[in-house]
């Protein structure tokens, strides 16, 4: 399994070059993050690691042993205790479980770390992939939406710790 890390300063050129390696990879799915991502990413960055610092994102990097980027896992819209998660695995990578394993790890770092009760996902009905994921990740649907102009699903997951006992 890659080492998940938060994200820091020095992931800047493995992230970047993971964003144009799986850019096509990833529009088939989700929409295209356009060109200004790429041509302003120091900047975008930079924002990020300002975000995550200030508590209201927090964001991880699924990295192999020579420290290329293979999964992106984070926790955005951090407020009163949820978040909506999101990820996305190379295509090399893709279907080796990284991205259930990356997601069950960062639950447990946003239910224990971060203090966190609940995680929001968003994906559409023909990403089966991320629907696996969210299932086998203990998420369940709660509304149908429309996401860029695509049928879709919301998903929840509580993360609180069941109470048993009198």
């Amino acid at each position: 399994m890659p080492d998940l890390q938060r994200l820091r300063p020095d992931h800047a050129a493995a992230l970047l070059m993971f964003e144009q390696e799986n850019r096509e990879y990833f529009a088939a799915s989700i929409p295209d993050r356009g060109d200004a991502y790429f041509t302003e990413f120091a900047a975008r960055h930079a924002a990020l690691l300002a975000e995550q610092d200030a508590g209201l994102c927090h964001f991880h990097l699924l990295v192999d042993a020579g420290g290329a980027v293979l999964g992106r896992i984070n926790l955005v819209d951090v407020a009163d205790g949820a978040a909506e998660l999101g990820y996305r695995i190379a295509r090399a990578a893709a279907g080796r479980g990284l991205a259930t394993a990356g997601v069950a790890r960062v639950c447990e770092l946003a239910a224990g770390d971060y203090g966190l009760t609940s995680l929001r996902a968003v994906t559409t009905l023909d990403n089966t992939g991320s629907r696996a994921v969210l299932a086998r990740s203990g998420f369940t649907p709660t509304a149908e939406i429309v996401l860029d102009g695509r049928p879709g699903l919301t998903y929840v997951r509580d993360l609180t710790p069941c109470r048993t006992g009198a």
